[in-house]
C-alpha cells in the first residue's frame, strides 16, 4: 500500500476539514458562546438598572407630588388660619359692639324709667296744688263767694262740662242758697 501525496493530502483535509477542525473551531466557539452570554448578562443587568431607575424615577416623582401636595396643604390651612382670625376679630367686634348698645340700652331704660317716675310725681303734684286752688276758682268775675265750677268753663277745654249751660253756678257747700234764690 502505498500512500502517496494525494492519499496524505486528502487525509489531511479530511481531519482539518472534518474531525479536526471542530477541535480548533471549539475553542473559538467557547469564547464566543462566552462572550454572548456575557453580552445577554450585560443586557440583562442593564434591563435591571433601567426598571431600577424607572422606579426610582417613579418614586422620586410621587415623593415630588407629595411635597407639593403638602405645600399646597400648609398653604390652605394658613389661609384658612387668616380667615379663622379674621373671622374671629369680626365677632369680637360685633360682641363688644353688642354689649355696648346693650348697656347704652339698659342705661337709657333707667334713665327713662327714672324721668316718667319724676313726670308722674310732677303731674301728680301739680294734680295736688290744683285741686287745693280749686276751692278759690269761681265763674263769676268779682265773686266774692267762692265757688266750686270746673276747669273747662273756665279754660275752654275741648272737655264738656259736667253742668248744664242754662243751670247757675253755685258755691261750694251753698247749693242750697242759690236754688232758693
Amino acid at each position: 500500500m502505498e500512500i502517496s501525496i494525494d492519499t496524505l493530502i486528502n487525509i489531511a483535509t479530511l481531519l482539518i476539514g472534518g474531525g479536526a477542525g471542530g477541535f480548533f473551531t471549539w475553542r473559538w466557539q467557547r469564547a464566543r458562546a462566552k462572550a454572548e452570554a456575557k453580552e445577554k448578562e450585560a443586557e440583562a443587568q442593564s434591563a435591571e438598572v433601567d426598571m431600577a431607575q424607572k422606579v426610582q424615577d417613579t418614586y422620586q416623582q410621587m415623593l415630588e407630588d407629595k411635597q407639593k401636595e403638602v405645600e399646597d396643604n400648609h398653604r390652605l390651612i394658613a389661609e384658612l388660619r387668616e380667615d379663622r382670625d379674621h373671622y374671629k376679630q369680626g365677632y369680637i367686634e360685633f360682641r363688644d359692639r353688642l354689649d355696648k348698645l346693650g348697656n347704652e340700652f339698659r342705661e337709657f331704660r333707667h334713665t327713662s324709667e327714672e324721668e316718667r317716675a319724676t313726670m308722674k310725681r310732677d303731674i301728680a303734684r301739680n294734680g295736688r296744688q290744683l285741686e287745693c286752688l280749686r276751692p278759690m276758682l269761681c265763674g263769676r268775675e268779682g265773686c266774692l263767694d267762692r265757688v266750686l265750677v270746673q276747669l273747662s268753663d273756665i279754660v275752654g277745654s275741648d272737655k264738656p262740662s259736667r253742668r248744664k249751660k242754662d243751670q247757675p253756678i253755685t258755691p261750694y257747700g251753698k247749693e242750697e242758697d242759690h236754688e232758693k234764690q
